[in-house]
């Protein structure tokens, strides 16, 4: 069983991808969108991530991008919260 990453670093990369994909995660659970539950296991996603390591210098090369890499558990989500974000803005 791989050893999880660190709370708040993996609570930081998720920001950072939210801000990198333009997905509002604030936004997202502040409307609804995003439980709390969900919110948790986005962050949890990411500390189980092999790819997490490199995750830091992939957004420092991009500040702005239409989704998240393949290699991100969280892919799915970030553009499912962008989609609903964008049908209600």
């Amino acid at each position: 069983m791989s050893r999880l990453g660190e709370i708040m670093t993996h609570l930081r990369l998720v920001l950072r991808m939210g801000q990198a994909t333009g997905t509002d995660l604030a936004a997202a659970y502040r409307d609804g969108h995003l439980r709390h539950e969900e919110w948790a296991e986005i962050v949890q996603q990411c500390r189980g991530c092999a790819w997490a390591k490199d995750c830091p210098e992939w957004l420092e090369q991009r500040e702005q991008v239409n989704q998240a890499p393949c290699t991100c558990p969280n892919r799915e989500r970030f553009a499912d919260l962008k989609s609903r974000q964008m049908e209600h803005a």
